[in-house]
C-alpha cells in the first residue's frame, strides 16, 4: 500500500491557494432534511453562488434530475461544475475526497478514507463511500485508499505538519475500534502528512458527528487557531468549550510554537428543529480564494461573530451566508463544501 507522505504528500491548509471547491447535491430522500427539503435548494443555490464568487465550484448530481434542480437553483451566470457523482447526502467534507498536494512534484491527489455514516447511525450510504475514488478519476488524480474511517470534518490542518481533532470522534470506538491512538495518529501521519496532533476533548451539543473539530476550533494561520466560546454559563456548551479553550492554551504547534488563539462567539439563541439542538456554530466558516463564507442565523451575534472573522482575515472579503435552513441537516457550509487545492509550484532544487 503506497504512503502518501513517504512519497512527499500533504494535506494543504485551507487558506492555501485553490483550484476549485467541491458540494455534492442534496437528496430529497435522504436523511439529512426530515420534513424540510423544500427549503433546502434555494439555500443551496445560494451557497454556491456566494462560493463562485471567488473560485469554479464543483458539484455532484445523483442523475439528471438533480443536475435539473440544480441549475434551476444556482441560476445562470455563476461557474459551476456538473459531476455525474451519485451520492447520498449532501455532507462532501465527510464524503467527499481529501485532496493532498506534493510540493516537490506540484502533482495534486486524492485520499480516500472509509466512510461508516458518523460511526453507524445511519444506512444507506453505499454511494456516499464510493464518492472519493469517482472524484478522483474524474479528475484524473492519483487516488490513496485508506481503510480507517475519517471524516473531513474531523480534522483541521495547518499544512506544516500539525492537526486538530478530538477524542470524542476520532478516538469513539464506532470509528475505528481496532486501532489505538497511537496508531491513529500514525495514519494521520502517514496519509495527511500532519504528525503533530493536538486533541481536544469534545464537540458541541446537539452535533451527530459526536464532535467535527470544524464546529468548535479551525486553524486561521501556521500557529493560529480561532476556538468557539460560550460565555453563557447556563448553556450546555459553555463547560465544553471552556475545557477546550483551557487546553487549547497549554499547546504549541510542530514547532513547538504556543499558539495563537482568537475567541468566536456561538450564537446568542439556541435553535432547534423538532427538540433536536440544532450544533449552530459560526466555526462552520469555508476559506475560500479571496474570500470567506460564514455562516449567519439571524442571530443578535452575527455581527460579532463576522467582526471576529474580519480581523483575522484581513486580506479577504467575509461573505455572511443565511444557514437558518441548512442547520436542519446538522451541518452548514464547511460541512457541505470541500477544497481543491491548486497545484502547487514545484520547488527548484539549490
Amino acid at each position: 500500500m503506497s504512503i502518501p507522505a513517504v512519497e512527499g504528500f500533504r494535506m494543504p491548509a485551507e487558506w492555501e491557494p485553490q483550484e476549485a471547491v467541491w458540494f455534492s447535491w442534496p437528496n430529497p430522500g435522504g436523511i439529512s432534511f426530515p420534513g424540510a427539503y423544500d427549503r433546502i435548494p434555494p439555500a443551496m443555490g445560494a451557497l454556491l453562488r456566494a462560493a463562485a464568487e471567488f473560485e469554479p465550484v464543483r458539484l455532484n448530481v445523483r442523475d439528471a434530475e438533480a443536475e435539473a434542480e440544480a441549475r434551476r437553483h444556482v441560476g445562470r451566470g455563476a461557474d459551476v461544475q456538473y459531476f455525474p457523482i451519485p451520492t447520498d447526502e449532501p455532507w462532501c467534507r465527510d464524503h467527499g475526497a481529501i485532496f493532498l498536494v506534493n510540493d516537490s512534484t506540484g502533482e495534486v491527489a486524492a485520499a480516500d478514507f472509509d466512510f461508516n455514516a458518523w460511526g453507524g447511525k445511519y444506512e444507506g450510504v453505499e454511494q456516499d463511500r464510493k464518492a472519493p475514488a469517482a472524484m478522483a478519476r474524474l479528475l484524473g488524480l492519483r487516488c490513496f485508499t485508506n481503510p480507517m474511517v475519517l471524516e473531513g470534518g474531523a480534522v483541521d490542518v495547518n499544512g506544516a505538519g500539525c492537526v486538530l481533532t478530538t477524542r470524542s470522534c476520532l478516538l469513539n470506538p464506532n470509528r475505528n475500534p481496532e486501532l489505538t491512538q497511537r496508531q491513529i495518529e500514525e495514519n494521520l501521519r502517514d496519509w495527511l502528512g500532519a504528525g503533530h496532533v493536538l486533541w481536544l476533548d469534545e464537540g458541541i451539543e446537539g452535533d451527530d458527528t459526536d464532535g467535527h473539530i470544524d464546529d468548535i476550533t479551525r486553524f486561521v494561520g501556521p500557529s493560529h487557531v480561532i476556538t468557539a466560546v460560550e460565555k453563557n454559563e447556563a448553556d450546555a456548551n459553555h463547560a465544553i468549550l471552556e475545557r477546550n479553550l483551557g487546553m487549547l492554551r497549554g499547546m504549541h504547534d510542530e514547532r513547538g510554537v504556543a499558539l495563537e488563539i482568537s475567541e468566536l462567539p456561538m450564537p446568542a439563541k439556541r435553535l432547534e428543529w423538532e427538540g433536536w439542538r440544532l450544533p449552530a456554530s459560526y466555526a462552520n466558516f469555508l476559506i475560500l480564494n479571496g474570500g470567506v463564507l460564514m455562516p449567519v442565523f439571524g442571530d443578535l451575534r452575527d455581527d460579532e461573530a463576522g467582526a471576529v472573522l474580519e480581523s483575522v482575515f484581513s486580506d479577504r472579503k467575509i461573505v455572511p451566508v443565511d444557514c437558518r435552513d441548512l442547520i436542519i441537516g446538522l451541518g452548514t457550509v464547511h460541512c457541505l463544501s470541500q477544497q481543491q487545492p491548486a497545484p502547487p509550484p514545484v520547488k527548484q532544487r539549490v
